[in-house]
């Protein structure tokens, strides 16, 4: 079971391409100066929790965007707050029309389409608790509860 729950976490959520990053941060600091933790979790609130960014994406694109005029960082307490530079204005407007990267190409709000495999992992790790601290009464019990979702999500899609 715990196997099957980290494949499913795995596949989650959306694949994001290089440049959404520094899109994304882009978008973000047109909106106000951020530091880098703010960054990451203005992204995830936006996406609905389905896309955050890790560290290591976002503070290289921070530091490449500075590199290239873009952005300036100021410190302030031992935290680096970065702000657009005028070049990084002209950067950002350039952008404005597009949709957000924490939209699909669709324009579907992973927000809105969040709350599925939120709720996937959620059963799956309500699955892996039966299935290590389960009777196999039990066990026999989620299985058919599995099963059954499995038929009626399958029957949502027939209606549709």
């Amino acid at each position: 079971m715990e196997q099957l729950r980290g494949m499913f976490e795995q596949k989650v959520g959306p694949r994001m391409g290089k440049g959404d990053v520094r899109t994304a941060v882009l978008a973000l600091l047109a909106e106000q100066p951020m530091h880098g933790y703010q960054i990451i979790s203005e992204i995830a609130e936006r996406s609905g929790g389905t896309w955050k960014p890790s560290a290591g994406s976002v503070y290289p694109t921070l530091q490449l965007l500075a590199d290239e005029g873009l952005i300036s960082a100021e410190e302030s307490g031992g935290r680096k707050t970065y702000s657009l530079t005028e070049a990084g204005k002209v950067e950002a407007e350039a952008s404005a029309d597009r949709t957000p990267p924490w939209k699909t190409s669709s324009g579907r709000d992973f927000g809105a389409g969040g709350k599925l495999p939120k709720a996937g992992i959620e059963l799956a790790q309500a699955a892996a608790q039966v299935g290590r601290t389960g009777t196999p009464e039990q066990v026999d019990q989620a299985v058919e509860v599995l099963e059954e979702a499995r038929r009626k999500l399958y029957g949502i899609l027939a209606e549709g």
